[in-house]
């Protein structure tokens, strides 16, 4: 195939083809030509650029400083149900001893 489209996920245009049909080598995407393409609503990377969704489990790749906290959110802690949002601080979730928290993405990593 001549004229293969972009990455519908991250608008690569490095795109293959396989046995089940496109592959894009950037983020992993996979898609059908023949399928009509859904516009991702809400595209959010992790650090490692994985696509992250609702429900996932990340880890803190860096020691976060929590305002009016007396410790920081240690490196290596995991995080389950995350919540993606629009916005700077796009994941919303819960840690255990610090409660509610809007995290940036680019400061965890996919489990």
């Amino acid at each position: 195939m001549e004229n293969i489209p972009p990455c519908p996920a991250c608008n690569s245009p490095y795109g293959y083809e396989t046995d089940n049909g496109l592959t894009c080598p950037e983020c992993g995407f996979e898609w059908k030509i023949e399928e009509p393409i859904e516009e991702a609503g809400l595209l959010v990377k992790d650090s490692n650029g994985a696509i992250l969704a609702d429900g996932d489990s990340v880890v803190v790749i860096k020691d976060l400083p929590v305002k009016g906290a007396p410790k920081p959110i240690k490196a290596g802690t995991k995080v389950k149900s995350i919540r993606l949002v629009e916005g700077d601080h796009n994941i919303d979730c819960k840690i255990d001893g610090f409660g509610s928290m809007a995290l940036k993405s680019e400061f965890v990593k996919k489990a």
